[in-house]
């Protein structure tokens, strides 16, 4: 499923752009890209589009390219920011992000 059946094209792109040379903070991007205000239910199917391998969890790796999962003009976030996005997340600490986790951190 493309992102953009979930999110509104200019708002992923706006999203993006604010993100291009500045530290990426999740947080802040879910509530640039609408997600906040969207149900749990629509958060977790951008969980699953995110979900690269299908596994159920989001890990590091593909962590690292998250934002290329919104949009292929997406960056690659750094190292350092994807320990942070992981450590923002991954609540059970576990090394990897759950659909629940995900759905919990937008919404916090």
């Amino acid at each position: 499923m493309p992102m953009t059946d979930l999110l509104k094209a200019e708002e992923i792109k706006k999203a993006l752009d604010a993100f291009a040379a500045e530290t990426f903070d999740p947080k802040k991007f879910f509530e640039l890209i609408g997600m906040r205000a969207m149900s749990a239910e629509n958060v977790k199917k951008v969980f699953q589009v995110l979900d690269v391998d299908g596994s159920g969890f989001i890990e590091e790796e593909e962590l690292k390219f998250v934002l290329k999962g919104f949009s292929e003009d997406g960056r690659d976030l750094t190292d350092a920011e994807t320990k942070e996005f992981m450590k923002a997340a991954d609540k059970d600490g576990d090394g990897k992000i759950g659909i629940d986790e995900f759905e919990a951190m937008v919404h916090e």
